[in-house]
């Protein structure tokens, strides 16, 4: 019954981040400068679009009553840290967005992508039982796609001349001593998030029934 209810529960995420995802693009498209081509540069959209299927692949593996394999359990934390990182990062640039003399909405969509996913799904990494553990060298993987996405938004950026944050434009954020700080402050966000993922998923989840 456990397996089942924690299946149903990942289908709902899934399917709301779906919802929120499209509920963002919409938003978008009221702003004469969007791109649909843009949209899927962010950080956020990407995290959130893998976190759909893996929280469709891990609750149909619940539902079957199958046991998560390392693999899955690995792509969970992945993706977990890759929307932490974002919202956390998200939430910063709101709150000195004022400081700064800049204004961000933040529509529904947006707090569910930044705020409500991360966190639900983060629950779900802690208390739900059947993860396996997942080794330190997922922390490559975890450091690897953001160096890969920002190494291709900023050749994308130079082409185009957009850019999905500011601290990656070069008008905005300054080279290369801030896009240095910047990175580098990035970086070690997500290495400290993973580590803490991966220490957790070695600990027992306090639902696990048996010895």
């Amino acid at each position: 019954m456990a397996r089942v209810t924690i299946g149903c529960v990942r289908l709902v995420l899934a399917g709301t981040g779906i919802v929120a995802l499209i509920a963002r693009f919409l938003y978008g498209q009221t702003f004469r400068t969007f791109q649909s081509i843009d949209f899927f540069g962010y950080l956020t959209v990407q995290s959130n679009m893998a976190a759909v299927v893996i929280a469709t692949l891990a609750g149909i593996v619940a539902l079957r009553g199958r046991t998560e394999s390392r693999a899955l359990s690995t792509a969970r934390a992945v993706v977990t840290s890759l929307l932490l990182v974002a919202g956390i990062v998200f939430a910063l640039m709101v709150l000195q967005a004022p400081a700064a003399g800049y204004r961000i909405d933040v529509p529904w969509s947006d707090q569910i992508l930044h705020f409500v996913l991360p966190a639900a799904t983060l629950a779900d990494w802690v208390l739900a039982p059947g993860r396996q553990r997942v080794r330190w060298r997922s922390l490559g993987i975890t450091l690897g796609y953001p160096v890969v996405w920002g190494v291709a938004t900023l050749i994308r950026g130079s082409i185009v001349g957009w850019y999905p944050y500011f601290f990656l434009d070069p008008a905005q954020a300054g080279y290369p001593t801030p896009f240095i700080l910047f990175s580098a402050a990035a970086l070690g966000l997500f290495a400290a998030v993973q580590a803490c993922l991966v220490g957790i998923g070695r600990l027992r989840s306090p639902f696990a029934s048996g010895p």
